[in-house]
């Protein structure tokens, strides 16, 4: 396949946290200025999922639930006009694993520096150092405090 004429698909992952809303912005800016595509990507688990003690949850309830609170987050970040640019794909799964096999064939990856969870400490969160470990593409980690142009 000539990749030549394709045109560069740039994953963000949003998790509703201060540095994905950054990262996703940047991730915008950037297929801008390379005329590429933003696919931003949330995963999506059933509360509990992975634990013996699961709750009784209705998943289609809850995946609904994740599927609006995706569109309103990518909505209330990049405004109407903006959300146009870009495709949201809720993915059911772990954070790091869902972001590095969505990164399949992209060319570049962006994601907060922190998400939801986590010390506020910490440089990095557990999922951004997966996915910089792990991805099959270039990582762009990008702070809630970074200036999107």
């Amino acid at each position: 396949m000539d990749r030549q004429h394709e045109v560069p698909r740039i994953v963000a992952g949003v998790d509703g946290s201060p540095s994905s809303r950054t990262a996703l912005r940047w991730a915008v800016g950037y297929a801008g200025l390379v005329g590429g595509r933003v696919d931003a990507v949330t995963a999506w688990e059933i509360p509990g999922e992975a634990s013996w003690s699961a709750p009784a949850v209705d998943a289609t309830l809850d995946q609904e639930q994740a599927e609006r609170l995706l569109v309103d987050e990518v909505r209330t970040v990049l405004g109407e006009p903006g959300s146009l640019l870009v495709n949201e794909r809720l993915v059911h799964g772990p954070p790091a694993e869902v972001l590095v096999h969505a990164a399949q064939g992209a060319d570049m990856l962006v994601v907060g520096s922190r998400g939801r969870g986590g010390f506020r400490r910490a440089l990095l969160g557990s999922v951004s150092l997966q996915v910089a470990l792990h991805a099959p593409c270039p990582v762009t980690i990008v702070g809630p405090d970074v200036s999107v142009a």
